[in-house]
């Protein structure tokens, strides 16, 4: 039986992929084998030997301190791709809502209320709010994942000209992709041409203010930039003084700030990307099964600071090793299996930077000694038996 604990609220969905044959939740216990979480902030909070995962009902991982789990051999996992029709259909709706001027249309007509005459003063006022239809203009897509394939695949169904730059997308993605889409190579190829741009790329040390100075000056004056991936990806600084000038056109964010509310030209709503009923369902039911089959299994799959590792299970013991990625490794685990004479049906080994990952499928009896044995190993950080 495995104690799971919630931090945030679990859709009730997520939680009935945790058997309660297999599973208690328990938001009491001082000791979880596993962690549900959304938005609660974990960096500051001690973790018991027992927990052995974090699954985190969402894609942003901020909030869990991955370096520290690393080191104490805690799994942690986040659900890439569950919410991604929902910011996909934000994007796509303030997109078209912010060409017209939906925004600030509604908020001049709302403080027509007590005016003499509205029907006039409608008319004379919405020559102020006139703009462009997106058919027929050039989107720009930053990052073609699961969320940047959806929107750049929605675009081109509205006769938008889409354009996408990813010099690491995935098979599955490219796969995913409209074929209307044009792949761009070069980051400077496709800003000149946009009228729109929309960026959906993780924030990393290296994509940081990937939107600038810089990247703004090769596009066009007026052009429009949409961020509903993460506030730290584009200069804030950079876009004001481009609204100033004139070359930036509007910036339509999610992530509000004090430096960007109150400006003309910005359009900031309160991270609403991924706050949909089904999204946060979605969300849930895969962190659950993915907390599930690790607890289970041992398999690792969506994990953000260990390798991904899957394999059926044979029948017999499982051993799961998780250990720092140094030659030799596997040859002393291996030794002391030998030396142990257990008899090994599979294996696998993946790494991810300095930390990997081990399956071992074993038959017949497996003594005790063998688990201290290898957790004697100086680099082994952890060691399951299923």
């Amino acid at each position: 039986m495995y104690t799971i604990k919630t931090l945030n609220a679990i859709s009730p969905l997520g939680l009935a992929k945790l058997p309660k044959a297999q599973f208690t939740v328990d938001n009491e216990t001082n000791t979880p084998d596993g962690i549900l979480v959304r938005s609660a902030d974990m960096n500051s909070m001690e973790f018991p030997e027992s927990l052995l995962a974090i699954a985190r009902a969402g894609a942003g991982v901020n909030n869990i301190p991955l370096d520290r789990c690393t080191q104490e051999g805690i799994v942690v996992f986040n659900t890439p791709g569950a919410n991604s029709n929902a910011v996909a259909e934000l994007v796509i709706g303030t997109l078209i809502a912010g060409s017209r001027n939906l925004a600030a249309a509604a908020q001049w007509t709302q403080d027509l209320k007590g005016t003499e005459g509205i029907g006039k003063a409608v008319e004379k006022g919405k020559k102020a709010f006139v703009g462009p239809e997106v058919r027929g203009k050039v989107l720009g897509v930053i990052g073609l994942g699961a969320i940047g394939a959806k929107v750049a695949t929605m675009a081109t169904h509205l006769g938008m000209e889409v354009y996408g730059y990813d010099p690491y997308i995935s098979v599955e993605s490219a796969w995913s992709l409209s074929r209307n889409v044009q792949h761009c190579f070069n980051l400077n190829d496709m800003l000149p041409k946009c009228d729109y741009i929309t960026i959906h790329v993780p924030y990393l040390p290296t994509t940081k203010g990937t939107i600038n100075a810089q990247t703004l000056a090769a596009c066009k004056d007026g052009v429009r930039v949409l961020n509903f991936a993460r506030g730290e990806l584009v200069d804030n600084q950079a876009i004001l003084a481009g609204l100033e000038s004139g070359k930036v056109g509007a910036y339509y964010t999610d992530f509000p700030c004090e430096e960007l509310l109150g400006v003309p030209g910005v359009v900031a709503t309160p991270h609403l990307g991924a706050s949909t009923p089904e999204s946060e369902e979605n969300c849930a039911v895969m962190a659950a099964a993915e907390i599930s089959d690790y607890l289970k299994n041992g398999n690792i799959l969506h994990s953000v600071n260990l390798p991904e590792v899957c394999q059926p299970r044979t029948g017999g013991k499982r051993l799961c090793i998780i250990h720092r990625n140094e030659p030799g490794l596997i040859s002393s685990i291996t030794s002391v299996t030998t030396e142990s004479k257990v008899n090994i049906e599979n294996m696998v080994n993946k790494s991810r930077k300095d930390v990997a990952y081990t399956i071992i499928d074993v038959t017949g009896a497996l003594d005790p000694d063998v688990v201290n044995k290898l957790k004697s190993i100086p680099a082994v950080i952890r060691v399951r038996v299923l």
